[in-house]
């Protein structure tokens, strides 16, 4: 996936916004523009030493169990080291372009349900 492949299908995501942070990495989050709330659920950015677009995303802990050691895949750097379950795709060795927007868009739900649950009301998610 290139990434202006990856930005396109993340903009396709409700109620995304994105930033440019950390070093020009392409920032995805899930909220609601002017709220301070908003959640990260993916990072796209130059995977150091490679010069390969890698995606960095939110996942559940069996996807994470499952993920970490698959060729072209790793925990993601810096966000895992915390504990937190996000894996980086180096690679499509493991996870086609089609899987990863699954991964996204899953991701995009698991990062939505950290918003509160008045704003999740108010933008129509996760209500069913």
């Amino acid at each position: 996936m290139t990434q202006d492949e990856f930005n396109t299908f993340c903009a396709t995501l409700p109620h995304t916004l994105q930033v440019v942070q950390w070093g020009g990495a392409d920032v995805w989050k899930v909220g609601s523009a002017g709220k301070n709330t908003n959640k990260v659920f993916v990072i796209g950015g130059w995977n150091k030493g490679s010069g390969d677009f890698a995606i960095s995303f939110k996942c559940g802990e069996i996807a994470f169990e499952m993920l970490r050691d698959a060729p072209g895949c790793r925990p993601a750097p810096y966000l895992a080291s915390r504990g937190m379950k996000w894996i980086q795709r180096t690679s499509n060795e493991s996870i086609s372009d089609a899987d990863l927007k699954d991964y996204l868009r899953e991701s995009h739900r698991l990062a939505s349900l950290n918003l509160t649950k008045k704003l999740q009301k108010e933008l129509g998610l996760n209500q069913g």
